[in-house]
């Protein structure tokens, strides 16, 4: 009995195919299309990231030109691929797949590379749907826009039965009215989708085999097909750059709820952009025109000011950063520590308490707890071939428009003498200075003037 339990309870296997074989012309790009990035990451990997909520046995996408590009982006994932080498519609596209798909057993999910935004509790609803006691043969996801434009529209029969499916312009003025549209993502079982699909023909104005045509195929067969509806930004199809604009600003729009209901502030919402996977704590203040690249992780009570740009930075409680501010991979800021206006920190770790408050460039460098970096201070960490290291010790001091050239060390406690170029070791708690002796020669400047201006007359 405890067997036959397990058995009931195991979930139905499910494969999932993504068509990624179109061209994307109208993204005038050399980028393949689904590549092209919605908060830092690839369109194709925001779906796939959804998808793997799902825990799918099988993962199918369909290239076709461009697939160097979108097979290296997949590179590390459990992801096959089939090729689509010659471009004649979505059922066609679809059929490339089923070789990879081999004697799979179990549901399909059938979605688009470009259509990002659909959610896994939605393609959840579809798979139960399908294992509903009437046993529809197809689910289709359906949405209603507010402006339905050229979208085929789905006519329902009785309850959520889908009638009829027709294009745009195919469509009657009375079908054209209804706000009902296929976003032609469907999910049906791996045994229906090798029957039907190869009765599906080409007798069309494009002479290209449709994947909606599954639902007549079915009908043939006594099978009916149904409607799931999800939120219109579900089906949003990216096909161009005005189009890519609008999916960044619904992505960042959600997130900067998502953001202030966890417990972060931001004075100016709009201005704020994030990346995918930014992580932000408790009670941080972001002000207006921050930007975060991707790999940005922002501990709890930090204050990140205007305009400062953040990459592959770990920014830790307490810190402050900006305004004005550059983070680059690497950075790393530790409690409290302080990154003030044009400063750019890379590769480089700031201790507890440390500061560089103004006009700093900071690269492949570790600043000890509480050191003070003066402004105008830049570790020189290139040599024109290779990079080095600078260590300033805990407590130590660099005074204003010094340039400290790596690899050299300041001991804890030190003191560099402001506008010294460092180029040997600092002892700790010792004075560091190089520069050259000041001298002040009397009347010069004065003899200077009257010999210049003897010239202009």
């Amino acid at each position: 009995m405890i067997a036959e339990s397990t058995a009931q309870s195991s979930p139905i296997p499910l494969a999932v195919i993504i068509l990624a074989a179109g061209q994307g012309t109208r993204m005038k790009s050399d980028k393949h299309k689904v590549l092209h990035p919605i908060a830092g990451k690839p369109m194709l990997l925001h779906l796939l990231d959804t998808v793997a909520a799902l825990a799918p046995s099988c993962e199918i996408v369909v290239v076709g030109k461009g697939r160097e590009q979108v097979e290296s982006a997949l590179a590390g994932r459990t992801v096959s691929t089939a090729l689509q080498a010659d471009q004649l519609g979505t059922a066609h596209a679809v059929g490339e797949a089923l070789p990879a798909l081999g004697d799979f057993s179990g549901k399909v999910l059938i979605l688009f590379g470009d259509t990002p935004f659909v959610a896994a509790e939605t393609l959840r609803s579809m798979l139960a749907r399908l294992d509903a006691p009437d046993a529809p043969g197809i689910v289709v996801l359906t949405h209603s826009p507010e402006d339905a434009g050229a979208y085929g529209r789905v006519i329902l029969g009785g309850g959520d039965r889908i009638a009829k499916m027709v294009e745009y312009k195919d469509a009657s003025e009375a079908e054209r009215a209804v706000r009902l549209c296929n976003s032609g993502m469907m999910a049906l079982s791996a045994e229906d989708l090798r029957t039907w699909l190869p009765r599906i023909g080409n007798d069309n104005a494009a002479a290209e085999y449709y994947l909606p045509d599954l639902i007549m195929v079915a009908a043939e067969e006594g099978r009916v097909a149904v409607a799931i509806e999800g939120a219109a930004i579900e089906a949003i199809g990216i096909n161009s750059r005005a189009e890519l604009a609008a999916a960044e600003h619904h992505w960042q729009q959600r997130r900067r709820a998502e953001m202030m209901t966890a417990g972060v502030t931001l004075i100016d919402p709009a201005s704020v952009w994030f990346a995918a996977d930014t992580i932000v704590g408790r009670d941080v203040m972001i002000e207006p025109g921050v930007f975060f690249g991707r790999g940005v992780i922002v501990a709890n009570g930090a204050t990140i000011r205007a305009y400062s740009h953040l990459e592959g930075a770990s920014i830790g409680s307490g810190c402050e950063v900006g305004p004005y501010a550059r983070l680059r991979p690497g950075a790393v800021l530790e409690e409290g520590a302080k990154v003030g206006n044009f400063v750019e920190v890379k590769k480089a770790t700031l201790g507890r308490g440390a500061k560089a408050n103004h006009l700093t460039y900071i690269g492949d460098a570790d600043i000890g707890a509480k050191a003070n970096i003066g402004a105008g201070t830049i570790t020189c960490n290139y040599d024109g071939f290779f990079k080095y290291r600078t260590v300033i010790g805990e407590g130590a001091f660099i005074g204003s428009n010094s340039a400290l050239v790596a690899p050299v060390t300041v001991g804890a406690g030190a003191i560099v003498g402001a506008g010294s170029v460092v180029t040997k070791d600092v002892e700790p708690d010792s004075l560091g200075v190089a520069r050259a002796e000041q001298k002040g020669i009397a009347g010069w400047a004065k003899r200077f003037r009257e010999r210049k201006s003897r010239k202009i007359t």
